[in-house]
């Protein structure tokens, strides 16, 4: 079957599995199994109780918790009601969590009993918030949800239309304050209704598979496979948080098929000692993206894994996935591994300059996208949206270009491009001669002030254990392999890199000892 859906809403989805397969898996979790037709009744009970505390169309209802079938639940109980989900980033201080339920105008507030604490704080910044729910333990002011669901199990008389509001996801903020993206219904579906295309042919999936669900809710990419799944109408395995131990374990338990893994997750994975011999022969297909995959990284999974790979590109506020890399084109020695990938069909790439021009074929500047999944906009950011979202394109601040076959190659954030000498110096190009190195676990290349040439090129990197190769030895490699004026004139050796909730590394906390006193213009 494909995955040409012929619904195009949270509430039209539920109703049909639970119609037509009510008894099969929708979800296991901790062992924990719940059919369709469960999930349908139990998502109705929270969206009564939604209505019975006042939350209507339009109401911003928050989750901070880690991955569940109840936060799935959770998602559909707001679809019944019209309201807006807002996933919390479980990782963040209370500080932030703080200016997200503010900025969100959240009025209730779903809560996972080890974040008690932050919710705490939450509470006393959000104007708006009025309810807390526990999602397990009792709390001596907030009811648990099952104490706090109603009886009445019947789906609300509620009209919600494919083009309403179904999810606010907020940007990771790795510029600044995070941005609410405010993502309609129609934007898990619509994209994914396409004639037959035969490279599209990873997205075929049966209602027989299983799908790990191991990335978080909060993150378009993790949200993105549960509607793969969910599309489907097959079973998902649902984990709180990634653990490689963990995945190692579930594949072979479960049987499952396909996943959606970010490049930091896989590379955990390969470094387990168990992986070679682990029993991976159920897997038919692991989905990448949400931050750059090195090469020789992809190399080291394509001999452990034995299986097809899938890289998606695409960001929040075109609801993830608008590019993909098919299986055909993974093929070690190919120039296309450096892919993005082609536009899924439903979608259109510009690449255009500085002056807001189209670019000529293969040449390097801005991507935009468009795409069904569109962004309604950022919440509350009239200036942000425009800046952003202009005649049905999304500003991407990706630079990139496209050759001759249509297939998009991602040089770097626009951001990140270092301007050293006059010269423009792409990171992620020096990160791929860096990676391929056998002493180097991770790397991250930055621009840090140089009085001559206004950034030096530096390499932030860390070492596998037991490796102690000198700075000149690193840099003498890179030279090697691309031009001397993209070398790094300094590397800095590090145990960690900072990274944000998707994988992505922190740039901004590495230049910051570097940039914190002067005013950085690029």
């Amino acid at each position: 079957m494909t995955n040409v859906s012929p619904v195009r809403s949270f509430n039209e989805l539920i109703a049909k599995h639970a119609a037509t397969q009510p008894n099969n898996n929708a979800t296991i979790f901790n062992g924990r199994k719940t059919s369709y037709g469960e999930l349908d009744k139990v998502s109705n009970r929270f969206a009564n109780a939604l209505l019975g505390a006042n939350i209507s169309k339009g109401s911003r209802v928050g989750i901070l918790a880690k991955n569940s079938d109840t936060y799935l639940q959770l998602l559909f109980a707001c679809a019944k009601v019209g309201a807006v989900a807002v996933g919390l980033n479980w990782r963040l201080s209370p500080a932030e969590l703080s200016y997200i339920a503010n900025d969100s105008d959240m009025e209730l507030l779903f809560v996972g009993t080890e974040f008690f604490d932050g919710a705490q704080t939450v509470s006393t910044a959000a104007p708006k918030l009025k309810h807390i729910i526990s999602l397990n333990n009792s709390h001596p002011h907030w009811p648990t949800i099952h104490d706090w669901a109603s009886d009445v199990d019947t789906p609300p008389s509620i009209s919600v239309s494919p083009d309403d509001a179904a999810l606010q996801l907020y940007t990771s903020g790795t510029t600044g304050h995070p941005k609410g993206v405010v993502l309609p219904h129609r934007a898990f579906f619509d994209p994914w209704i396409y004639d037959p295309d035969p490279l599209m042919a990873w997205n075929e999936v049966s209602q027989d598979e299983v799908c790990l669900l191991a990335m978080p809710f909060f993150h378009v990419g993790g949200i993105g496979l549960c509607f793969m799944s969910l599309r489907a109408g097959c079973s998902a395995v649902i984990v709180p948080e990634f653990s490689p131990m963990e995945f190692l374990r579930l594949v072979p338990e479960h049987k499952v098929t396909r996943t959606f893994l970010v490049p930091a997750a896989i590379r955990s994975i390969l470094l387990l000692p168990e992986a070679s011999s682990a029993d991976w022969s159920s897997l038919k297909l692991v989905i990448y993206g949400a931050a750059p995959m090195p090469e020789a990284l992809l190399l080291d999974a394509f001999k452990i894994l034995k299986c097809d790979f899938t890289q998606l590109y695409g960001m929040t506020e075109v609801c993830g996935a608008v590019v993909h890399l098919p299986p055909q084109d993974h093929i070690e020695g190919s120039t296309r591994l450096r892919a993005a990938g082609i536009p899924i069909p439903s979608t259109d790439i510009k690449i255009i300059d500085g002056a807001g021009q189209l670019v000529k074929q293969g040449a390097v500047g801005e991507i935009l996208l468009s795409s069904p999944a569109v962004m309604q906009g950022y919440w509350k950011n009239e200036d942000a949206t425009a800046k952003t979202l202009v005649d049905g394109y999304i500003h991407t601040g990706d630079a990139g270009y496209q050759d001759e076959d249509g297939y998009l190659y991602i040089f770097d954030r626009v951001k990140d491009m270092i301007i050293s000498g006059g010269e423009n110096i792409y990171p992620i190009e020096v990160e791929n001669v860096l990676y391929s190195h056998p002493d180097i676990s991770d790397v991250a290349v930055i621009g840090i002030p140089d009085d001559k040439w206004g950034e030096l090129v530096a390499a932030v990197v860390v070492l596998n254990n037991g490796r102690s190769p000198t700075e000149s030895e690193l840099i003498d490699y890179v030279k090697t392999h691309i031009a001397s004026y993209k070398c790094p004139k300094k590397i800095i050796f590090t145990d960690e890199l900072p990274r944000n909730a998707s994988g992505k590394i922190l740039k901004r906390e590495l230049r910051k000892p570097y940039w914190e006193s002067l005013e950085r213009k690029i």
